[in-house]
């Protein structure tokens, strides 16, 4: 059996194709069980973010797991990148570290990383050489944070937003901003938006209650007028 990674990242493939093979809550549980359901898979994890969808699995036949993918979004072939053995461990490690992320360096896909793992595990869909190449990659992440000094200076997307449109437009303080969405990297820059002081915040999302559940988080820390 080798270990196969296959997946689409911000660098291969449009935003409209990612949100497409996108898997949360019990469509990542539906997908981990489809997984692990087909003959060639005895071990699978997903990592699924808003940019990128990454299938790391133990399997005799890597165009299996392709064809999966193509179940869930057609079309998908030239879009996606195929690693075996050591280099598909080469590339986890570097996702897990920041140095595949649109911003380099970046910190929250470690923690992406470590939900792919829980989520694997909690569905039965980890083995013991999936596992152990987690666990692998955990220390990896983590000396990469200590040796080096590639966390020196925290950034993620939304932070980079922000501090662009600081150099950019008027001061925050005098400032309304329109937040299109209410998912993670929303959150995230609300919460820097409210740090600086931003005058006024809106929220457009197309489900209500998501865009509900986002306000308190934005407001916290806005400052008293």
């Amino acid at each position: 059996m080798t270990l196969w990674l296959l997946g689409l990242n911000h660098q291969t493939a449009p935003v409209d194709l990612r949100e497409r093979v996108a898997f949360a809550g019990d469509a990542l549980a539906r997908a981990l069980a489809s997984l692990r359901a087909l003959p060639e898979v005895s071990e699978a994890a997903l990592l699924s973010t808003c940019n990128r969808t990454e299938v790391y699995a133990v399997a005799s036949d890597g165009d299996a797991l392709a064809a999966w993918l193509d179940q869930q979004a057609q079309g998908l072939g030239a879009y996606l990148y195929r690693h075996q053995d050591a280099d598909a461990v080469r590339h986890l490690f570097r996702v897990a570290t920041g140095l595949d992320s649109m911003v380099l360096g970046e910190p929250q896909i470690l923690g992406k990383v470590k939900d792919a793992w829980v989520q694997a595990r909690e569905h039965g869909a980890l083995g013991g050489r999936l596992d152990r190449l987690f666990q692998q990659t955990f220390s990896v992440a983590k000396r990469a944070r200590t040796d080096t000094r590639i966390g020196v200076n925290p950034v993620s997307v939304a932070s980079t937003a922000v501090r662009l449109a600081q150099d950019s437009f008027a001061s925050l303080p005098d400032s309304t901003v329109l937040l299109v969405g209410a998912g993670e990297t929303i959150e995230l820059a609300a919460r820097h938006l409210a740090r600086g002081g931003v005058r006024r915040l809106l929220v457009a999302n197309r489900t209500l209650a998501h865009a509900r559940n986002l306000w308190p988080v934005a407001t916290a820390a806005m400052p008293c007028r």
